[in-house]
């Protein structure tokens, strides 16, 4: 589990803020912070992963002290097992992929490498230099290189943000398969809703250097908890009434999807909202995303 407490005051765009981080993770959970620019997200994986300094608190991580002010403990950051994807790759230009991998591992275990090379599918591009490489390319040798560092906690500062839909939506499932398969506790920090909702299992929002709320994907955005097994994020193209139904035009990704709804369902959508499509029972269902 991770314990934070911990406080720093910043300069912001609108002056000085306080902030103050206090929540408990728990071992294995995708934990997305949501918010606005300069409220304290990527400050917050930095305290962590031990690249600044709180000026108070504690970092707890499986009842081990990473930081403590009172007891002037802090943890070095290439202590504190811990893997961190920027939003920039940071790749070695004069290394192949497969040498930026064995160079990230240090003096650990190698044995990961092979396997982190086929769950993003690097084998074709190991031998290649970065600057061959596009960005997708680039950014799966980025999560790979931090993976194979054996991590205990994954950090991802909105590591998909410059990539075109197509790619991102790979790498969310390379994402979702490297945290399964390494049973690793992740936080990503990421603006995009439909990828919050897919990668997430508890999101929390911050706002001026706090986390004002805390809950699924599904009760940030939607303000309901949604048990159906399928779940897409899509935007309504169109409303159009036949007879005492109507029929709601969605695009989710490349695909138009058309859903029934009733006038209950779609009083409050408008052409151009952000809706989730999922299942009850056999039947789709939507929903508006706030």
């Amino acid at each position: 589990m991770i314990h934070l407490d911990i406080q720093k005051r910043l300069q912001s765009a609108e002056g000085e803020m306080n902030l103050h981080i206090k929540c408990d993770i728990q071992q294995g959970q995708f934990i997305t912070l949501y918010g606005e620019s300069g409220v304290g997200k990527t400050s917050t994986l930095r305290m962590l992963a031990g690249l600044m300094q709180p000026d108070a608190g504690q970092i707890i991580v499986n009842n081990k002290s990473w930081f403590d002010q009172d007891k002037k403990i802090n943890i070095k950051s290439q202590l504190r097992n811990i893997g961190f994807v920027f939003q920039d790759y940071a790749l070695f230009p004069n290394m192949t992929v497969k040498e930026n991998l064995h160079y990230a591992t240090g003096k650990r275990d190698k044995s990961a490498i092979a396997q982190v090379i086929d769950i993003v599918e690097l084998g074709e591009l190991q031998d290649r230099k970065p600057d061959t490489l596009s960005g997708g390319q680039k950014q799966r040798v980025a999560l790979a290189r931090a993976v194979v560092q054996q991590p205990e906690i994954l950090l991802l500062d909105e590591p998909l943000s410059a990539l075109d839909l197509s790619k991102r939506l790979k790498l969310q499932d390379y994402l979702l398969k490297i945290h399964s398969e390494f049973k690793l506790t992740t936080l990503l920090i990421s603006h995009d809703i439909a990828e919050i909702i897919k990668l997430s299992d508890q999101v929390f929002v911050l706002e001026k250097g706090q986390i004002k709320r805390s809950g699924s994907p599904e009760q940030i955005f939607i303000n309901t908890e949604i048990s159906g097994k399928f779940k897409f994020i899509g935007e309504v193209l169109q409303i159009q009434k036949e007879d005492i139904i109507y029929v709601i035009t969605v695009l989710i990704q490349n695909n138009i999807v058309k859903v029934i709804g009733q006038e209950s369902e779609i009083r409050d959508l408008h052409i151009g909202d952000k809706v989730m499509v999922a299942s009850k029972a056999f039947n789709p269902l939507i929903y508006k995303i706030e």
